[in-house]
């Protein structure tokens, strides 16, 4: 069963161009180290201190040797030590979810 860690992040609001940069990092070492990346989500309109990122992985267990890689990756380690320098991530929530409502009906474009 796929299970889907969805993480919020509080973010400083001067810092959401440095937390864009911190979430383009990630499009390559994520998959790289075994999560199917859905995306990061940074602030457009409304609250300018809130972020969110998502992806899919196969189980929890699949998730601390994912954690493992990701931490053992060069380019994982750059961004861990980007966002710690930078200081533009406030806190940080994280949480794992089921899917409850597929299989979903095709889209349909109208």
């Amino acid at each position: 069963m796929t299970i889907t860690c969805f993480i919020r992040y509080e973010i400083d609001p001067f810092g959401k161009t440095a937390f864009e940069e911190y979430a383009r990092n990630w499009g390559q070492a994520i998959p790289r180290c075994g999560a199917d990346l859905i995306g990061y989500f940074a602030p457009h309109e409304g609250s300018a201190t809130t972020a969110y990122a998502a992806y899919n992985i196969e189980s929890l267990a699949a998730y601390e040797a994912y954690r493992a890689r990701l931490a053992a990756d060069p380019a994982g380690k750059a961004n861990y030590e980007f966002a710690r320098r930078e200081r533009f991530i406030l806190k940080e929530d994280r949480m794992f979810l089921k899917l409850a409502s597929g299989p979903h009906a095709p889209l349909v474009k109208v």
